[in-house]
């Protein structure tokens, strides 16, 4: 068993979305970040710097139990120990980490640049704000040609980088279905909200 600690953010949602997708067995456990509850000294023996996600698989490497921070890290293990959406194969693999971090270093950090400015003044700046945007328009553009060449991100099957991208382009949805073009980024959106995985990802913690 698999215990979730999350709270209802892109981070968060990565992780519930990969273990709704590998179809282990879990708990998930609602961490009250308004409150601080992820600073509270039970949360930081999980994961000293204070974020979500944190997973506990009771049943890792040796059967003893283990703890792991970092959506990103959590999605790598899920898929190893899964034996799903990372294929083993090296040309195969290769794209889908080349993939998988485009998501994590350029498309999510762009995002989360648009939140905390947003947070930054009061009220927001519109000239940073505008930069911000415009940024992160020009990282899903980057991901729409990948899109372009193929119906998932790393090419014809889907894999950790189209679960880690998801969350946020689902939180920026405004953003998206204003811009211009991108459609095949929306098409590849609308594909992954109907899938049954990512609708229970999405939905936790409840």
């Amino acid at each position: 068993m698999i215990d979730l600690y999350t709270a209802a953010t892109s981070n968060g949602q990565r992780a519930s979305i990969m273990l709704e997708a590998t179809g282990l067995p879990y708990r998930a456990h609602k961490v009250d970040l308004a409150s601080g509850e992820q600073r509270a000294a039970a949360f930081l023996r999980l994961n000293p710097a204070g974020q979500i996600p944190v997973i506990v698989d009771h049943g890792g490497p040796g059967g003893a139990p283990l703890a792991i921070a970092q959506s990103g890290a959590i999605m790598l293990y899920l898929a190893e120990r899964s034996g799903r959406f990372l294929p083993s194969e090296g040309r195969k693999r290769a794209a889908v980490l080349e993939a998988f971090m485009q998501v994590l270093t350029d498309v999510a950090p762009a995002s989360a640049a648009l939140f905390y400015m947003s947070k930054a003044t009061e009220p927001p700046h519109p000239e940073v704000m505008a930069f911000c945007k415009n940024r992160f328009l020009s990282m899903l553009a980057q991901v729409d040609r990948r899109l372009a060449r193929h119906p998932w991100l790393a090419g014809e099957e889907i894999s950790i980088a189209d679960f880690a991208l998801y969350p946020t382009v689902a939180a920026r949805k405004a953003i998206l279905e204003e811009a211009q073009g991108l459609s095949d980024l929306q098409r590849w959106a609308q594909t992954m909200a109907a899938r049954p995985d990512v609708a229970r990802g999405m939905a936790v913690p409840a």
